[in-house]
């Protein structure tokens, strides 16, 4: 039986016709990474007049392209690859992505970036796309020759076709900006690298350094600069950054510290920000939210809800009513727990100096808790404060807290993790970084509440209102409070740790630690249970000072309370 079996294979591999005996030991050729086996098969081919396709030449283009790292076959898989090449070209087949990526990497082995990124800019004639791999190769070799004009053209028709560069590509752009001393150049790679990078790895971390190390660094920045406009920069954009160029004089000092748990640098003393969507993108993404909204409810409804929320505008929190009622109720007697909810309520009104949360609910729940006499004074007492909002009937009460919440720049209290197909139309990387910075999530322990609110810090790279740098290197801890920063600063600008520690005892008793809602600053990190704000709604703070990381015991002061 098993020798029938083989001679079967035998037999069918001997019935191959010559293309399919040609992609099959091709295939073996490219999983050996046989390049001197595969050249061999190619001219066995052409002088056989095999009948070759864009896939069989493909592969063959794929092998050398891969070869030519390897110094011994440098020149032979070059050579080859050129003629596979022209052999394309004459027998008429178009090329594609891959075979414009595989001989752009060819062209830049030997140094010439100019044919690489022609083959690119020549792609629309095939209807072929570039993809970030076609552009590497030309990107890489006109870094590395110090063509640095060449380089931002190649990047600015990345831009033109929506292709964006990543951490290696703006390392590569931001090293040839330093070392051609380039330093609007460097300034505003450091901003691309901050808008696409949480963390940056080890060898730009070293690139980041050697320029602010060096003599260019020094001689960089605005000694005047107006500090009104960088601070209102800074809240416009969101908090973390001012795009104002560099500012100060002089030598810089770097050094690698870490983050307390409240955002305050071990090494420079500054505050870093919890960073937010700047407010162009907020106010986009709030008429977005509206726009699918009304695609989908009927928009009488939804208008009258904005009208409404434009008149009484003045909430620091949303609360999804449903999912927080709902929330552990999948048992025997579980139903809708007005306690949770109520729990959750106060607890916000505590924490914010007396100012009510706004409660989205459906108009069906509502109407139900209101015909139950046991929670009918609760739920009046949530009207007359004008905590409630119901939502009519046959709509879907998610688009209600969620545009509110991104038209007041404010706190959502909700375990919904937003991954519905209506929350998909927003743009995945946008909205998560929105969530991250707005979504308090919430646990009730043994009917005890806890928050988890949004960090107090990003950790993102972060440009101060006096110039300060702050970059975090990504490594192999997963908290925070453990991570690498390079701390980035000019002796001018830094601030004595005497007058942090003032800084700090300053903030106990003004506003700093008060939530302020569009840069989210005040936002607590950790699980914070009720207990963990004293009686007058205030709310205790405390940091402990260890390898550099600054003391801090604030409290919140008391705003006056608002009705609606």
């Amino acid at each position: 039986m098993g020798t029938q079996k083989n001679t079967i294979k035998i037999r069918k591999k001997k019935n191959q016709n010559p293309e399919s005996q040609f992609q099959f030991d091709l295939n073996l050729c490219s999983k050996n990474k046989d390049l001197h086996g595969a050249i061999a098969l190619y001219q066995s081919a052409i002088t056989n007049n095999t009948r070759l396709n864009q896939h069989h030449l493909n592969a063959l283009l794929y092998l050398c392209s891969n070869s030519v790292a390897d110094p011994s076959l440098r020149d032979l898989a070059s050579q080859n690859g050129f003629l596979v090449f022209d052999r394309m070209s004459s027998m008429g087949i178009a090329p594609n992505e891959a075979t414009i990526t595989a001989v752009a990497r060819l062209a830049a082995a030997r140094g010439d970036g100019d044919y690489a990124f022609g083959l690119v800019k020549s792609m629309g004639k095939y209807n072929a796309v570039p993809r970030l791999r076609t552009y590497d190769p030309a990107l890489y070799c006109f870094c590395e020759k110090l063509e640095a004009e060449k380089a931002y053209e190649l990047e600015e028709h990345m831009g033109s076709v929506g292709v964006s560069p990543e951490e290696p590509e703006l390392a590569a752009l931001l090293k040839v900006s330093a070392e051609t001393k380039r330093e609007d150049r460097v300034y505003l790679y450091l901003h691309k690298l901050r808008s696409s990078v949480r963390s940056v790895g080890e060898s730009t971390a070293k690139l980041i350094r050697d320029w602010f190390c060096g003599e260019k660094a020094s001689e960089v920045g605005e000694v005047n600069w107006d500090a009104g406009r960088i601070e209102e920069a800074v809240s416009r954009n969101g908090g973390g950054w001012h795009g104002r160029g560099w500012i100060g004089k002089g030598d810089w000092v770097v050094s690698e510290t870490r983050i307390a748990s409240s955002g305050w640098c071990g090494s420079c003393g500054e505050r870093l920000f919890c960073v937010d969507i700047d407010d162009e993108e907020t106010e986009k993404f709030a008429q977005s939210v509206a726009l699918l909204a009304m695609e989908r409810e009927v928009k009488s409804n939804f208008r009258e809800f904005q009208d409404w929320l434009e008149k009484h505008g003045d909430y620091e929190a949303i609360v999804d009513g449903a999912n927080i009622g709902l929330y552990q109720q999948n048992f025997a007697d579980g139903g809708f727990s007005v306690s949770q909810l109520d729990a959750v309520v106060r607890e916000l009104y505590n924490r914010s100096g007396s100012k009510w949360p706004l409660v989205v609910l459906h108009n069906k729940r509502s109407r139900a808790l209101l015909e139950n006499a046991s929670h009918r004074k609760l739920v009046k007492e949530w009207v007359d404060n004008g905590v409630l909002y119901t939502t009519p009937n046959g709509s879907n009460d998610d688009w209600y807290w969620l545009y509110a919440t991104v038209k007041l720049k404010c706190l959502l209290v909700t375990n919904d993790e937003m991954r519905d197909h209506i929350f998909e139309l927003l743009g995945s990387s946008f909205f998560l970084k929105w969530k991250e910075r707005h979504q308090v999530r919430y646990t009730f322990v043994k009917g005890n509440l806890q928050l988890q609110m949004p960090p107090p810090y990003s950790s993102v790279i972060q440009e101060s209102e006096k110039g300060t740098w702050h970059v975090p290197v990504a490594g192999d801890c997963t908290e925070d409070s453990e991570k690498t920063w390079l701390c980035i600063t000019r002796p001018s600008v830094n601030i004595p740790l005497d007058e942090v520690l003032q800084n700090v005892e300053t903030s106990q008793n003004g506003n700093d630690l008060c939530c302020d809602v569009k840069l989210l600053r005040s936002c607590t990190s950790g699980s914070v249970g009720s207990s963990s704000n004293t009686s007058d709604g205030s709310l205790d703070l405390s940091e402990t000072r260890d390898k550099g990381t600054i003391a801090a015991t604030g409290k919140r002061k008391e705003r006056s309370s608002s009705t609606f």
